[in-house]
């Protein structure tokens, strides 16, 4: 179907039809600046269609239809003008007949309204560029030469009038000066202003061309148009901000992030702060402990807070965990530890999503690859500094906080000490941690059930009548969407998600950060021999929990969530009942205290050595040479030593009898010889073999009856 002002290729040319009629079609060439309408048979235009020798093409002046000149502008007066001079041709129902269209013509020019060659410019600008009054608008954008650099032989703009001289032309070199000044001054995160880098211009100006008078300096009115002309907004903008925050705070976006998820479990988001208020002990009030860290986990779709932790550890993988496990799990029993009683309905987020969005220090390595490869949760991890990534949990901080902030005391504020006659608010603080813990668990609870989204952007089958609420997001997107999230056991989870080590292995048993554990499967396995031909492995992978020292959870087979249960051994007695945090604060004591110990062993050692030289260096002062052969010395060692040896009985024999002497002295009484005389002495008893027996048990005792089997002597 041919239609009017359609544009067509035929061969080199490009034409416009202006006219159909009964038989044959009015064109003209929409390129050729000396074109006339024409006249071509209807069914040779057909069939040069049918053999793909002629197919219509974009028109290349449609825009022209959509050029709206401003009221009472030179376009528009120019327009109108041009096209009530031509209207009676072009209106004329045989304009493509030259006699007809001569004729015409001729009357415009005897009325002396304008030019034979102005009439058939018009006439074909208006067939051409598709027969519109627009098609008459003048050229005007292409006036000036529009974009193209311009050298000018004079100062352009208006003479001065108040300062002296004449101003300083913008060459190519002044621009080279002007480059180089931009770039290091206003292109750059130093976010300097327009009149200090015009200030440093001066500077290299007047080192350049010393002989130039100031006056004559190119102006901050030449520094800054040029600026604005080389450089776009973009591209300023980009320049004078660093890439995390143009990434973060000032690049465009092109879309939400509900257009990535399908429904409810689609995607978590999990972050943390800490929060705006000062804590004191939850044993003594008087001991302001700091602010407490928070952890939120929450859904994309509904914007449901899924899962929280609240406490003192600072954000790391460790502390992490204990808010995913939240996530994954029932709350109830967490809200009844408060005080708080809901049931399965009040917060029904229990199960596993398909992706978890975390910073990379919190969710990055091998061990929550456990969890990833376990149970088939896509782990994204955003860049460094860039929160603006993790949207909906970064702004559920500052709304839930806001719940507390009016009425608390020790909440953070700009300064820490106001003027004079003030107070430090950290000096108000009356909350400890449980309070503060319930106040929250109160505020999410909240939230989840009544907060009205007002910025939610809906898809388009989500219904008119429901409320941006979490809760109400939730329940429909379980029913419609994605169903429910996929189920897990919360042992499995809670093994999955614990941070791993390497826990050596010896006859002791499993050791990991100074503790040492046994189980009965080692035992099994007789891995705790005492004997080094026992093949056992060097170490094996363990999981903690960095809240309880007391159990760990062994993997004995790789790539494998088996697990044995070990608890901490006798050897580690001194931890037991300690968090890991807490065995890792006393293992630091301990070495610092080792530390300070070497030293003064050290010292002591240095002691010791110099004054065993110092002895034998006084020993060998006094050893005369001996005139002997060494054979004959060699043979008197035995001599010697039986001499010595006597020396040394005869040094004993004479304490010994001064001690017996003093001891008779004291305890026994003088007895006379008639007494004496007197005395019957008395029978000796034969001792009994077992009285014998006890007698050398006494004497030689035996120990290892008394030590365990299990132990190591």
């Amino acid at each position: 179907m041919l239609r009017i002002n359609d544009v067509y290729q035929y061969q080199d040319l490009s034409i416009r039809i202006l006219k159909i009629l009964s038989e044959h079609i009015v064109w003209i060439d929409i390129n050729d600046v000396k074109a006339l309408p024409e006249i071509i048979s209807k069914t040779e235009l057909f069939h040069a269609i049918e053999s793909f020798e002629v197919f219509r093409i974009e028109d290349p002046f449609q825009d022209v239809a959509f050029i709206q000149p401003e009221k009472d502008s030179t376009s528009q007066r120019k327009r109108d003008e041009n096209y009530n001079l031509i209207k009676n041709i072009v209106d004329h129902e045989q304009f493509y007949i030259p006699s007809a269209r001569s004729s015409l013509i001729n009357e415009i020019i005897n009325s002396k309204k304008s030019t034979k060659q102005t009439i058939y410019r018009l006439l074909r600008q208006y067939w051409q560029r598709g027969q519109t009054p627009n098609a008459l608008i003048p050229n005007y954008q292409n006036s000036g030469a529009k974009g193209s650099k311009k050298v000018a032989s004079q100062k352009l703009g208006r003479k001065r009038l108040y300062k002296e001289g004449t101003g300083a032309i913008i060459t190519h070199e002044i621009e080279r000066l002007f480059h180089l000044t931009i770039s290091k001054y206003l292109l750059s995160n130093k976010k300097h202003t327009l009149k200090y880098a015009h200030r440093e211009f001066q500077k290299l100006y007047r080192t350049l061309h010393p002989d130039t008078p100031e006056n004559e300096y190119p102006t901050l009115r030449q520094f800054q148009y040029f600026y604005h002309r080389e450089y776009n907004q973009v591209t300023r903008l980009q320049k004078r901000s660093n890439d995390i925050e143009y990434s973060k705070d000032l690049r465009q976006l092109h879309s939400t992030v509900n257009t990535q998820v399908l429904g409810p479990g689609s995607r978590y988001e999990i972050d943390a702060t800490i929060a705006d208020i000062y804590l004191v002990s939850n044993l003594d009030r008087s001991r302001i402990i700091g602010r407490p860290t928070i952890y939120f986990v929450i859904d994309v779709f509904s914007r449901m807070v899924t899962g929280l932790y609240i406490g003192l550890e600072n954000a790391s993988y460790k502390t992490s965990i204990q808010a995913l496990y939240c996530a994954f799990t029932d709350k109830v029993a967490l809200c009844k530890k408060y005080g708080i009683d809901i049931t399965y309905e009040n917060w029904p987020c229990i199960g596993l999503p398909d992706a978890i969005l975390a910073d990379r220090a919190e969710l990055f390595g091998h061990q929550i690859e456990n969890l990833e490869k376990s149970f088939s949760i896509r782990l994204e991890n955003a860049p460094p500094y860039r929160g603006d990534l993790k949207p909906i949990v970064e702004s559920r901080f500052k709304l839930i906080q806001a719940e507390f902030k009016p009425f608390a005391k020790g909440v953070v504020q700009d300064v820490i000490t106001k003027k004079r006659g003030g107070k430090d608010y950290r000096l108000d603080a009356t909350l400890n941690l449980d309070e503060f813990t319930k106040i929250i668990l109160l505020s999410v609870l909240k939230y989840n059930q009544f907060h009205q989204i007002n910025n939610y952007d809906r898809d388009i089958d989500l219904p008119h009548d429901l409320p941006a609420v979490p809760m109400a997001l939730w329940n429909w997107g379980i029913q419609h969407r994605t169903g429910k999230l996929r189920s897990a056991s919360d042992k499995a989870v809670y093994v999955a998600l614990l941070p791993r080590e390497k826990a050596t292995l010896s006859n002791r048993g499993l050791k990991i950060f100074g503790v040492t554990y046994t189980c009965p499967e080692l035992y099994e396995k007789g891995w705790l021999h005492r004997q080094n031909t026992i093949n056992r492995p060097k170490f094996l992978y363990a999981a903690y929990d960095p809240s309880n020292a007391d159990k760990i959870y062994v993997f004995y087979e790789q790539s494998s969530l088996k697990y044995w249960e070990a608890t901490i051994s006798d050897y580690s007695r001194e931890f037991k009942g300690y968090s890991f945090w807490e065995v890792w604060q006393i293992n630091s004591v301990q070495k610092k205290t080792i530390e300070k110990q070497n030293i003064k062993n050290n010292l002591a050692q240095s002691e010791l050595e110099q004054k065993i030289m110092d002895i034998i260096q006084q020993a060998s002062s006094e050893t005369p040479l001996s005139t002997q052969s060494q054979k004959s010395r060699i043979s008197e060692i035995r001599s010697n030593r039986t001499h010595e040896k006597e020396l040394e009985r005869s040094k004993l024999k004479g304490t010994t009898s001064i001690v017996n002497d003093t001891a008779t002295t004291v305890m026994k009484p003088k007895i006379t010889q008639d007494a004496q005389s007197n005395v019957i002495p008395m029978p000796k008893r034969k001792k009994s073999s077992d009285e014998l027996d006890e007698d050398l048990k006494l004497r030689f005792p035996l120990y290892h009856d008394l030590l365990s089997e299990d132990d190591e002597p």
